[in-house]
């Protein structure tokens, strides 16, 4: 049997106060470095910054359909990977989105079709950090906390992208009737798998918690 539920009993279940969907980092440590050459490090830095919009992924498991006697029965099938779409402000600078421009002229040159086959040359890592806005290690707190603006804070779940490349940088439209406004772009990248886990000091793999 059911039991009534009051407002102050989800309260009391809701001590985190719900994550928020605007609390959030994005980075590439690695910015495919082999592929776009040296000198591309604070693109990196940047992008903590202008990465305005990500996704935490979806997991997916497709379904195989096994017909018998005019039923289906369905059975777990293979595990897929949507694409990973992130969206960048624009600055006047132009670096993100040139290192970007870059990295896919590295896959596929815009002149001769030509461009790196060793996929380790131009794939790499992102992780997507979930932050909270409590002072204990990124979790609910008690009291209102006097954090500095240097001090390291552990995300409350980090996803990581592994084996990562761009496929689509999109246009930036331009016309005079766009005013008060700052430009931004999407960046579309395939995806071999990713995993999650509680914190993001483990590098080489986060485990599913």
């Amino acid at each position: 049997m059911s039991v009534l539920r009051t407002i102050s009993d989800f309260k009391a279940a809701l001590k985190g106060g719900g994550a928020r969907p605007n609390l959030f980092e994005v980075e590439i440590p690695k910015f495919a470095d082999s592929a776009i050459g040296s000198g591309w490090e604070s693109a990196g830095s940047d992008f903590k910054f202008f990465c305005k919009a990500a996704q935490l992924p979806a997991s997916v498991i497709a379904p195989i359909d096994v017909p018998f006697r005019g039923r289906i029965l369905k059975v777990a099938g293979d595990r897929t990977f949507d694409t990973w779409t992130v969206t960048i402000i624009n600055d006047e600078d132009f670096r993100i989105r040139t290192a970007f421009e870059v990295w896919m002229n590295s896959i596929s040159r815009l002149s001769n079709n030509t461009g790196a086959t060793d996929p380790l040359q131009y794939m790499t890592d992102a992780l997507v950090h979930q932050l909270g806005r409590g002072a204990d290690r990124g979790k609910e707190s008690v009291q209102n906390s006097d954090i500095g603006g240097n001090t390291s804070i552990s995300p409350l779940r980090t996803y990581k992208f592994f084996g990562i490349f761009p496929t689509n940088v999109s246009a930036i439209d331009l016309s005079y009737d766009s005013s008060d406004t700052i430009e931004e772009y999407t960046v579309e990248f395939q995806v071999q798998y990713w995993n999650a886990g509680g914190d993001a000091g483990d590098q080489t793999g986060v485990s599913i918690v």
